[in-house]
C-alpha cells in the first residue's frame, strides 16, 4: 500500500525523465515548473544533476558560445507565447543540442490542434524538433521534445498540490450565462449540474485534459487502480474525464493497488476557505507576509536578522528571502508539518523548542524562556545563529520557519484577523435568529472609509484592527456563502436589492478612499495606485462583485443530503459552522450510513454502467469511497492548512489507521477566494495562446 513517505516521493519521480537530461546543460524553466520543483529540492536538484546554470524562461534571456546545451522545461502547450520565448532564447544563443519538456501530454497538443483521432507517434513534437533544427541554424544539430507531468508540488505528507493549475476554479452561475449565451435557446442548459466536458470552452476542455493525464501519470506510477467519486458540477466534469481516460481505462485494468479518489468543489463551501476560524499558524503566516515572486504558495521570508546588513528601505533587495518549503532538511521537516495541522498554540510551543534544541544542540549561549512564545524571543533565539556559519547552515530550514512564525506574530494587519473572527462568529449567530437582508446590514458599520492624520471623524477608519476593503470583501464571500440557511426564511426581493445597493455605494466609498492598493484590491480593479482608480471604475467592479455574490447562495441548491454547512442555535448551544468537508467524511466512514446520493460515482466503462443499471433489479451493490482501503481527496480550487488539519482529525476519530491523502490546484490563503471568484478568466484560462 501507498505510504505517506510514498506520497511525497510521487511528485519527485516525475523529474527523473528531466534530470536525466541536464547535465552539462543550461536549464529554461517557467514560474510554474519552477514551483513544483521548489517543493522537491527547487534548482539544487538540477544542479546536483550536472546542469551548468538554472534560468528563468524569458525572452529576455540567453546563453554565450561555450554553453552549447539547453534543456527547456514548460507547463504550457507548444503554442503560441511559449513557441515565441524558445524561438527568441535560440536566436540568441549558440545551441547544438536543444531538449524540450512539457507538462502537457502529446494527445493533449492534437487535440488543441483539432485533430481528434490517436495517431501513431508523436507528430506535433517531432515537428517541432525540426523547427529546433531550423532555429539553431543546422538540420543535424540533436533536438528532443517529449512530455513529463512536472506538475506536482509534495507540499507535505499528507498534501500535494498541482501548481500550475491553481487558477482552475469550479464554475458559478455567471459562467454558465456565459456558456448558454452562445448556445441555440433549445439546447441551453438549466444549471451548472448539467454542463457537460464538451460543452466548455477548449481552452478549459485542454486544463481539464492536462490535468487528468497528470493524475494518470501519477497514478501509474503508483500502480493504482482508482474509483472515481464527485460532488459538484466541476467535479464531475474531471473525474468523468479520468474514468474514460484511454490510458487510465488500460492502467486500471492491471494495477495492484486499489484506492478511491473523491473530486470535490470548493464552491460547495467558500465558508471554510475565508472564514479566520482554523486557529493555524500556517495559514496566518500565509496571509500576512508577501508571496515569493512567481509562486502561488510560498511567502518571502525576510532573512536580514541573520545577517550583519543594516536595515533600510532598500535593505530587503540585498539579501536573499527564505521560504516555507522546508520538506528537504531532515529536522525541519517534522516542525513543517507539525505547523500545519497542529492549533496555533501548539505549533508556537513547537517553533520554540526546535529553535532552543537547534541552538543547545551547536552550543550556543541561550536564554531560556518559557511561558507565552512572543517574536522577540524568536529572533533573539535566532540571531544567535549568526556567529557560526557551519550551524546557520546545518538548521537553515528550521531558522527560515522560526523567522516566518517572528514575522507572522509581530505583522500589523495580524489584528484584524482577530476582528474577523469575532464579527464572523457574530454573523453565525445572527443567521439563526433573522432574515437575510437584516443580517447583511450589519455590515454597513463596518465600511468606514480610510481616516486620513487630520480626520478625526467617528466615521473614518483609524485604527488597525478595524476591517479594511480585502477584509470587507471576505466577509461578505462568507455572508453570502451561508446565505442559503438564511434564505429559507421569506426575504423580500426588493428590500434585499435595497440593501445591496447601499451596500455597493459603500464598499465604493471604502476602495475609492484608500491611500494604498492592496494586491487583492490591484487585482480586483486593474489598478496599481489609488490615482489610476476612478469612482466609476470601483462601482463597476463592486456592482459585478454582487453579481457573482449572489450566485454563492446557490452553489448547493443540487445536493440533496449536504445542503447545508450551518446548525442554527437550539437555545442551549451556540450556532455553528459545519465543514462541508467534516461532513463528506463523516459520510463516507460511518459504517451505518446509507450511501449518500450526493457523493457520485463516475463509471469509467461497460462493466460499471451494467452494475449500475443492474442495481435497479437485482441487488448489486455500488462502488463505495470505502470499499478500498486508500482514499484521495482532490479539493478543485484549493485546500486551506485548517482542512488539512480538520481531515487529519476527522479521520484519526472516525476510522484509525485509514490512509487519507489531499491532491489539491493550490494551499488557499483567505484572500485567495475573492481573487478566484471576481478576478479570473475560470471559462478561458491563460494556456499561452
Amino acid at each position: 500500500m501507498l505510504t505517506a513517505e510514498d506520497f511525497t516521493q510521487l511528485p519527485l519521480l516525475m523529474w527523473e525523465k528531466v534530470f536525466s537530461k541536464v547535465k552539462k546543460a543550461v536549464v529554461f524553466m517557467d514560474d510554474r515548473c519552477a514551483e513544483a520543483l521548489h517543493w522537491s529540492g527547487g534548482a539544487a536538484a538540477l544542479l546536483q544533476a550536472g546542469a551548468r546554470n538554472v534560468k528563468q524562461f524569458s525572452s529576455f534571456e540567453a546563453c554565450g558560445e561555450n554553453e552549447p546545451k539547453a534543456v527547456f522545461v514548460v507547463s504550457t502547450l507548444l503554442k503560441g507565447r511559449t513557441v515565441d520565448i524558445i524561438k527568441d532564447i535560440i536566436s540568441l544563443s549558440h545551441f547544438q543540442y536543444c531538449v524540450v519538456f512539457t507538462a502537457v501530454p502529446h494527445s493533449v497538443h492534437l487535440f488543441a490542434n483539432s485533430v481528434s483521432t490517436e495517431m501513431e507517434g508523436y507528430p506535433v513534437f517531432e515537428q517541432f524538433e525540426e523547427k529546433l533544427c531550423e532555429w539553431m541554424g543546422n538540420m543535424n544539430y540533436t533536438t528532443e521534445v517529449m512530455h513529463s507531468p512536472m506538475v506536482f508540488a509534495p507540499v507535505s505528507q499528507q498534501l500535494v498540490v498541482a501548481s500550475p493549475f491553481a487558477h482552475l476554479f469550479p464554475l458559478l452561475p455567471a459562467d454558465l450565462e456565459s456558456i448558454n449565451a452562445k448556445r441555440p435557446e433549445k439546447k441551453r442548459f438549466g444549471t451548472l449540474n448539467d454542463l457537460d466536458g464538451h460543452s466548455l470552452p477548449v481552452e478549459l476542455q485542454i486544463e481539464i485534459k492536462s490535468l487528468v493525464s497528470a493524475l494518470n501519470s501519477m497514478f501509474e506510477t503508483a500502480g493504482i487502480r482508482e474509483e472515481s467519486f464527485a460532488v459538484g458540477p466541476m467535479s464531475r466534469i474531471i473525474a468523468g474525464e479520468l474514468a474514460n481516460h484511454n490510458q487510465a481505462k488500460n492502467r486500471r485494468k492491471t494495477a495492484p493497488n486499489k484506492a478511491s479518489i473523491i473530486f470535490i468543489d470548493r464552491t460547495m463551501d467558500l465558508t471554510g476557505a475565508v472564514g479566520h476560524h482554523g486557529d493555524n499558524l500556517v495559514e496566518k503566516i500565509l496571509t500576512v507576509l508577501s508571496p515569493l515572486p512567481g509562486h502561488v504558495t510560498d511567502v518571502e521570508v525576510d532573512m536580514l536578522e541573520l545577517t550583519s546588513v543594516q536595515r533600510t528601505p532598500h535593505s530587503q533587495n540585498t539579501v536573499a528571502p527564505g521560504c516555507l518549503a522546508q520538506t528537504q532538511e531532515s529536522s525541519a521537516r517534522p516542525l513543517w508539518e507539525t505547523m500545519l495541522t497542529s492549533k496555533h498554540k501548539e505549533a508556537l510551543m513547537e517553533v520554540r523548542r526546535h529553535l532552543v534544541e537547534a541552538a543547545t544542540k551547536e552550543k550556543l549561549p541561550i536564554k531560556m524562556s518559557m511561558g507565552r512564545v512572543t517574536p522577540e524571543h524568536l529572533c533573539s533565539y535566532v540571531k544567535l545563529f549568526r556567529s557560526s556559519w557551519e550551524a546557520l547552515e546545518s538548521h537553515c530550514g528550521v531558522l527560515q520557519l522560526g523567522l516566518a512564525t517572528a514575522q507572522m506574530l509581530r505583522h500589523p494587519s495580524l489584528a484584524r484577523w482577530d476582528s474577523c473572527l469575532a464579527f464572523e462568529r457574530l454573523l453565525l449567530q445572527a443567521l439563526g435568529d433573522s432574515d437575510f437582508p437584516a443580517v447583511l446590514r450589519q455590515l454597513l458599520p463596518l465600511m468606514k472609509p480610510c481616516g486620513g492624520e487630520d480626520s478625526s471623524s467617528s466615521g473614518s477608519r483609524l485604527r488597525e484592527d478595524e476591517c479594511g476593503p480585502d477584509e470587507l470583501i471576505l466577509l461578505l464571500i462568507y455572508l453570502y456563502s451561508l446565505a442559503e440557511e438564511a434564505l429559507h426564511v421569506d426575504t423580500r426581493e426588493e428590500e434585499l436589492e435595497k440593501l445591496e445597493r447601499e451596500l455597493i455605494g459603500a464598499l465604493t466609498l471604502v476602495i475609492t478612499r484608500e491611500t494604498e492598493l492592496s494586491p487583492l484590491l490591484q487585482n480586483l480593479t486593474g489598478c496599481a495606485t489609488p490615482e489610476e482608480l476612478s469612482t466609476e471604475r470601483a462601482h463597476s467592479v463592486v456592482e459585478k462583485m454582487f453579481e457573482t455574490l449572489r450566485g454563492l447562495s446557490h452553489m448547493r441548491d443540487h445536493l440533496k443530503q449536504l445542503r447545508s454547512v450551518y446548525t442554527a442555535s437550539d437555545g442551549v448551544h451556540q450556532a455553528t459552522y459545519r465543514p462541508f468537508l467534516r461532513q463528506i467524511l463523516e459520510e463516507v466512514f460511518h459504517p451505518d450510513q446509507p450511501e449518500c446520493p450526493d457523493i457520485e460515482h463516475m463509471s469509467g466503462g461497460l462493466t460499471d454502467l451494467l452494475k449500475t443499471g443492474f442495481s435497479m433489479f437485482m441487488k448489486v451493490s455500488r462502488p463505495r469511497p470505502i470499499d478500498n482501503p486508500l482514499l484521495f481527496l482532490f479539493l478543485v480550487g484549493g485546500v486551506t492548512p485548517s482542512e488539512l488539519r480538520l481531515i487529519k482529525d476527522t479521520v484519526t476519530k472516525l476510522k484509525p489507521g485509514t490512509q487519507v491523502l489531499v491532491l489539491s490546484t493550490r494551499l488557499l490563503r483567505p484572500t485567495d477566494i475573492p481573487e478566484l471568484l471576481f478576478a479570473t478568466q475560470r471559462l478561458r484560462p491563460d494556456i499561452g495562446f
